[in-house]
């Protein structure tokens, strides 16, 4: 809590710093001098520029904190808290990015959108998620947006896109640990996935697709699973 709290403290007492700096110097006036009037007025627009900076830092500090309670939630079963935290943070920012774990960047669209799926919210699932799959292109990952995305559609009736979906994303997940584990292997490398429970899960139901006449309860569950999996499995959890 305390390094959470950090920025937000070092991000008042600065602007709280310049703030009573420039109402100081405001007071010049009274001195009535061309050049202590002209000084006042450049601090009146540091002022100004100053409460900007400050209504700006409690944006980007509520967009964080509520991600990374958001994720939290998602992670021990509270869909519904999830859904509302990162709603939460969407709205400060839908654009912004976090990275929980080595490397893995994600939006918060992708977040709120597995959050919503995860809570029986199909339809603002789908939604949120092809929001999230538009920002492509960005350095951003999508595999767990297109995982999730697929596992929405399959559930809405749309099994023929949902298994494109799936699919994509499962292959996406392996491209991630393909590169993280060899670009970093001596590095945050060996964080990923140690025991290859990710890595066999995602081969496994690429194998289920690849033999066709599958069932789909069985593909939609073991996804989920690999989905929640991956989203531990920097620390192996």
């Amino acid at each position: 809590m305390r390094k959470r709290m950090l920025p937000v403290i070092q991000c008042a007492f600065r602007c709280t710093r310049h703030s009573t700096l420039a109402t100081r110097h405001l007071s010049l006036r009274s001195h009535g001098s061309t050049a202590m009037k002209r000084m006042a007025r450049m601090y009146s627009i540091v002022l100004a520029l100053v409460a900007i900076f400050l209504s700006a830092c409690g944006a980007n500090f509520q967009a964080g904190s509520g991600a990374a309670q958001g994720r939290e939630a998602l992670i021990r079963g509270d869909y519904q808290d999830a859904v509302s935290s990162f709603q939460s943070s969407a709205q400060a920012d839908p654009n912004k990015t976090y990275t929980f774990g080595p490397q893995l960047k994600e939006g918060i669209l992708s977040y709120l959108g597995r959050a919503q799926y995860l809570n029986g919210q199909l339809e603002a699932a789908r939604d949120t998620l092809k929001k999230d799959l538009a920002q492509q292109g960005s350095n951003k990952n999508f595999a767990l947006t297109q995982l999730y995305l697929g596992l929405t559609e399959a559930r809405l009736g749309d099994q023929q896109a949902g298994l494109r979906d799936i699919e994509s994303g499962t292959k996406g997940i392996l491209d991630f640990l393909n590169y993280v584990q060899q670009t970093f292997r001596f590095d945050i490398g060996k964080l990923w996935d140690t025991g290859d429970l990710i890595r066999n899960a995602a081969n496994a139901n690429l194998a289920m697709i690849e033999r066709g006449n599958f069932d789909w309860p069985m593909l939609v569950s073991s996804s989920e699973a690999l989905a929640m999996r991956f989203e531990r499995g920097w620390k192996n959890e």
